[in-house]
């Protein structure tokens, strides 16, 4: 067999929806990897045996792709994370700063209220104070 027809065959092997759904049943990639070897050990043995090594030099450079093509979605991944992270903690200092007005207008408005109270809760004793001395 040519090495095109076992690549197109280990192609047909791997799909990618089956490969999905074990990943969302849980099994991990190490599983599903020895998995496929498994029920494609003869395949991969003849096209082990048919490698030149330029084959190999191509398989590295694949093998490199993908590595890039990983660290790129983790890194989109991770830029998403920390997009999400930054607006919540704009969107809680907004609170915390919204709750610092709210408690300052609150503490401001005690202050004047309870000034006020004051005074007029001294001048109210001193008018009845007053007023029990011209009665007595």
């Amino acid at each position: 067999m040519s090495i095109s027809k076992i690549l197109n065959s280990l192609e047909k092997s791997w799909e990618r929806d089956v490969i999905l759904l074990n990943i969302k049943k849980g099994l991990g990639s190490d599983e599903i990897v020895n998995e496929f070897l498994v029920k494609n050990e003869s395949k991969i043995k003849e096209l082990n045996s048919l490698l030149r090594p330029k084959d190999i030099d191509l398989l590295n450079q694949v093998e490199q792709l993908s590595t890039c093509e990983s660290k790129l979605i983790n890194a989109i991944k991770n830029l998403n994370c920390l997009e999400n992270n930054e607006n919540d903690i704009l969107n809680r200092e907004k609170i915390v700063a919204s709750n610092r007005v709210s408690s300052n207008k609150i503490s401001s408005f005690m202050i004047n209220w309870s000034n006020k109270f004051v005074v007029i809760a001294l001048l109210t004793i001193s008018a009845i104070a007053l007023s029990k001395q011209a009665w007595a």
